[in-house]
C-alpha cells in the first residue's frame, strides 16, 4: 500500500467519523502523541547512543534539553490540528491557535536560553589556547545571547497575535541609541576589558608599571576595570578604557620567569677593578634570592667625575622582591667593600681661588 492509498484510507475514515468530532480530535491527538513519543525515543536512545562516543558530554547535555521541546511541539501541533475537527467560532479558533503558538514559542525560548549557557560553557572548556570565550567573559556573552533570544521570542509572540511591532522596534532603536550615547564610557571599558582578556598583556599576579607611574600587582581583571595592589598595600582601580590606551611595562612578562635588577655602585679612582668585580660577584652568589641561572654579572660602565662606575646585574624570581633584595644587596656590598678596603667616594670638587689684578693683599 503506497502513501496515496494510506491518505485515501485516512480521509475515508474521517468521512465516516464526521458525525463524531470529539472522536476525530481524540484520534488526531493520539496520533501526534505517538509521533512525539517516537521522536523522543529516537533522540533519547538512537541519537544519544551515537553521540556517546564523543570525547565531551556536550552532545548528551544538548539532547537532555532538546527532547522535551521537540516532544511538546509535536504534541501541541496535534492539539492545533484537532481544533479543526470542531465547528467552532472562527475567533475562538484563532485565539486557541494563538495560545498554542505562544506556548510553543516559549518552549523554544527556554531552550534557547539553556542552549546559550551550555554552548558558552563548552566553548570555555576547550583545551585549545583560550580565545574570546573565557570564564571572565562568559557571563557577558551568555547574557547578551540570552537577551537576543528573549527579544526574538517576544517578537515572534507579538507576530503570532498579529500585533504591529513597527512602532515598538522604532522606539527600541531610539532608546538604544540614546543609551549608547549616555553609556559610551561604560561600553568603551567593556570593549577594552574583552580586548585585555583576549590579548593578555598582563595576567593575575603580574607586576606592571603604567606610563602614569602606578606600579603594583594585578589583583583583578574585570570587564570594566583592572585592580592593582601597590607596594604600600593600596588598591588602585583603573578603568579598562585607560588600560587599553596606556603604555604598560610588565615586569613579570617575557619568555622567562625571572626579573633582572640593576645595582649601580661607584668606587674610588685607583681601586683594584678585578677585586671590585670579584667582590660584587661574591655578594650576589651568597644571596639566597639571586638566581644561579643565569648567573649575576658585573659591568664597568663609566669613568665618572668622582668614581669608577660599575653595575651589577642579577636575576630574582619575583618582581615583588625587588625592593627587599636591592636593600639587602646594598648592605652586603657596603660591608664587603669595607672588609676589602674598597673605597666608595663622595663627589669632590676642586676650588681654585685667583686674585684679581689690582686688588690689595
Amino acid at each position: 500500500m503506497d502513501f496515496a492509498a494510506i491518505m485515501d484510507f485516512l480521509e475515508h475514515g474521517f468521512v465516516v467519523l464526521r458525525p463524531y468530532p470529539y472522536l476525530q480530535a481524540a484520534i488526531v491527538i493520539t496520533a501526534f502523541l505517538i509521533l512525539a513519543k517516537v521522536f523522543d525515543l529516537f533522540l533519547c536512545r538512537v541519537v544519544r547512543r551515537l553521540v556517546s562516543r564523543s570525547n565531551t558530554n556536550f552532545d548528551d547535555q544538548l539532547i537532555d534539553i532538546l527532547h522535551r521541546p521537540v516532544f511538546m511541539t509535536i504534541a501541541l501541533f496535534g492539539l492545533a490540528m484537532a481544533t479543526f475537527r470542531f465547528d467552532m467560532d472562527p475567533d475562538i479558533q484563532d485565539n486557541t491557535l494563538d495560545v498554542l503558538r505562544t506556548i510553543i514559542i516559549l518552549l523554544w525560548v527556554l531552550f534557547g536560553l539553556r542552549f546559550s549557557r551550555l554552548l558558552f560553557v563548552a566553548m570555555g572548556l576547550r583545551k585549545q589556547k583560550p580565545g574570546l570565550i573565557q570564564p571572565a567573559t562568559r557571563p557577558l556573552f551568555t547574557n547578551a545571547l540570552s537577551v537576543l533570544v528573549v527579544l526574538a521570542g517576544a517578537y515572534a509572540i507579538l507576530e503570532a497575535w498579529e500585533i504591529n511591532v513597527t512602532g515598538l522596534v522604532a522606539s527600541a532603536g531610539i532608546i538604544g541609541l540614546a543609551i549608547s550615547f549616555a553609556a559610551q564610557d561604560t561600553l568603551a571599558n567593556l570593549v577594552a576589558g574583552v580586548a585585555i582578556i583576549v590579548d593578555k598583556p598582563y595576567q593575575l599576579g603580574d607586576y606592571i608599571i603604567l606610563d602614569s607611574g602606578e606600579r603594583g600587582q594585578v589583583m583583578h581583571i574585570g570587564l570594566r576595570s583592572t585592580r592593582l595592589l601597590t607596594r604600600d598595600d593600596v588598591e588602585v582601580t583603573i578603568p579598562n578604557g585607560v588600560m587599553g590606551q596606556a603604555k604598560i611595562v610588565n615586569e613579570a612578562g617575557g619568555p622567562r620567569d625571572r626579573y633582572r635588577i640593576r645595582t649601580p655602585i661607584g668606587v674610588a679612582y685607583g681601586s683594584d677593578i678585578d677585586l671590585v668585580m670579584a667582590t660584587l660577584l661574591a655578594v650576589a652568589h651568597d644571596h639566597p634570592k639571586i638566581s644561579k641561572s643565569p648567573e649575576a654579572r658585573v659591568r664597568f660602565r663609566n669613568f665618572g667625575d668622582s668614581s669608577l662606575d660599575f653595575e651589577m646585574l642579577s636575576w630574582i624570581r619575583s618582581p615583588a622582591d625587588r625592593g627587599l633584595v636591592t636593600h639587602e644587596l646594598n648592605c652586603a656590598i657596603y660591608k664587603a667593600f669595607n672588609k676589602n678596603d674598597i673605597q666608595i667616594p663622595f663627589p669632590q670638587r676642586d676650588l681654585h681661588i685667583k686674585q684679581m689684578p689690582g686688588t690689595a693683599d
